[in-house]
């Protein structure tokens, strides 16, 4: 099922007939509370998560074989916290001075192996260009044209991804692949760079042995790996969810429009209050791509405005669940530009 794009102020009118609102007019309305960094509030975020961890954790220690699932889930779950703590450090909206957020960035993002600082270089970068064609670097669709290019083993091995509803892997590919590659950024990035890079490197060095040494290689897999592996179909799943939709365009310039890629190309999806609560708000997600100042614990009084202010303008909300992954994998497979989302089965048919 394919839907013609024609241009993505189409979309976003749907009928309205009003010219899309600058993007300065859009932060221009939201609240100033929404941007105030409250030191409570912000090292509240972080005791939540190393609280959640904490418990976490000895609910692995403790638990019987057959409760090590729900453990394994909550345990990911909560670091998935430390990664949004990360986020809000590296968009430097967690405290008032930059060292603070290094600080910190590097603490909570070291036991999950993610460099800060390439981390916080590439992310900027998405925000600066969300759902452009070419440019998006923390998601965008593969066309068919990329496709083809590829090599047989990595066609077939990128349906079976989607096909076989692999898409939580995706963001270890993306974590693997993007931000050890010194190559991947300019020069003046790379002492900092260098740097996250060899923390995350030195943890793992002093922690995994000394894990594997008192624990054994179960150990290492039952505390860090599996935890790990539920803290990536998260971070997967919220960044494949945060702006995919069968109608949700990815333009080049020119015909990309910041104010509609931010509005509409950003979808707010609902999630088990709990997880909501473990992960910091990070679903609230449409404040956070007007404004990457807004701190996590601002993000739902943002979203009330903009949906006072902007409510016409955005996407329809949507609600985390088997069948909407099953949805958007089975549906946005394929991007064809100026044309929109196609399946596998109708990129075959037109071959």
């Amino acid at each position: 099922m394919t839907t013609t794009i024609k241009s993505e102020q189409e979309l976003i009118h749907r009928g309205l007939g009003d010219s899309l609102p600058q993007f300065k007019q859009i932060v221009k309305s939201l609240p100033k509370e929404c941007f105030t960094k409250d030191v409570y509030a912000a090292w509240k975020t972080g005791l939540i998560s190393l609280c959640a961890a904490a418990l976490g954790y000895f609910c692995l220690i403790f638990s019987p074989w057959f409760l090590l699932p729900i453990a394994w889930i909550f345990t990911g779950t909560a670091l998935t916290g430390f990664f949004v703590i990360g986020h809000d450090c590296a968009h430097r909206s967690f405290a008032k001075r930059r060292w603070v957020n290094d600080l910190v960035g590097h603490l909570f993002m070291m036991p999950l192996i993610y460099p800060f600082h390439p981390w916080r270089i590439k992310h900027n970068y998405h925000h600066k260009h969300t759902n452009k064609l070419k440019e998006d670097n923390a998601w965008h669709p593969i066309t068919p044209e990329a496709l083809q290019s590829w090599p047989r083993l990595g066609q077939m091995a990128f349906e079976i991804f989607l096909r076989q509803r692999l898409w939580w892997l995706g963001s270890i590919a993306h974590w693997a692949v993007t931000h050890f590659d010194l190559q991947k950024f300019e020069p003046k990035d790379r002492p900092s760079v260098k740097f996250s890079i060899a923390v995350v490197v030195l943890f793992a060095a002093i922690c995994f042995p000394v894990l594997i040494a008192t624990t054994g290689i179960w150990g290492f897999i039952k505390f860090w790996l599996i935890p790990w592996l539920v803290y990536h179909f998260w971070m997967s799943t919220f960044t494949l969810v945060h702006h995919t939709f069968v109608d949700v365009p990815f333009l080049a310039s020119p015909a990309w429009d910041e104010a509609a890629a931010q509005l509409f190309g950003t979808i707010h999806c609902h999630y088990p209050r709990w997880v909501e609560f473990l992960c910091h708000d990070i679903n609230v997600h449409v404040p956070h791509h007007i404004s990457t100042a807004i701190p996590s614990y601002n993000l739902r009084l943002a979203y009330s405005s903009i949906k006072e202010n902007w409510r016409s303008y955005l996407h329809d909300e949507s609600t985390f669940s088997w069948s909407l992954m099953k949805q958007i994998t089975d549906q946005c497979q394929l991007y064809k530009p100026d044309v929109g989302y196609l399946t596998f089965a109708e990129y075959h048919a037109q071959k």
